[in-house]
């Protein structure tokens, strides 16, 4: 299945849309398309630190998807970074 994923904070420069697109295994979990979205990153993104996907949060308009969740089929996804405020 194809998979929207919309970006925030330092994750948005991957893209200037704003957003990428990843085929994901039916099934997948949010850990897997972890995996997947860090894999993109390096290949198409290398000015980008990958690393921040470990620690992000995967999300619907509704709930934050922990990583032993399946990923939602036909939902709007966002990876949101951790925030730093002073």
């Amino acid at each position: 299945m194809n998979i929207r994923i919309a970006l925030y904070g330092a994750l948005r420069e991957a893209d200037p849309r704003g957003y990428v697109e990843l085929d994901v295994p039916a099934g997948s979990t949010i850990a897997s398309l972890r995996e997947l979205l860090t894999a993109h990153l390096r290949e198409h993104a290398p000015a980008v630190n990958p690393g921040l996907v470990r620690i992000s949060a995967f999300a619907t308009d509704e709930e934050i998807l922990h990583n032993h969740r399946a990923v939602p089929e036909g939902v709007a996804l966002a990876v949101l970074p951790p925030v730093s405020g002073g």
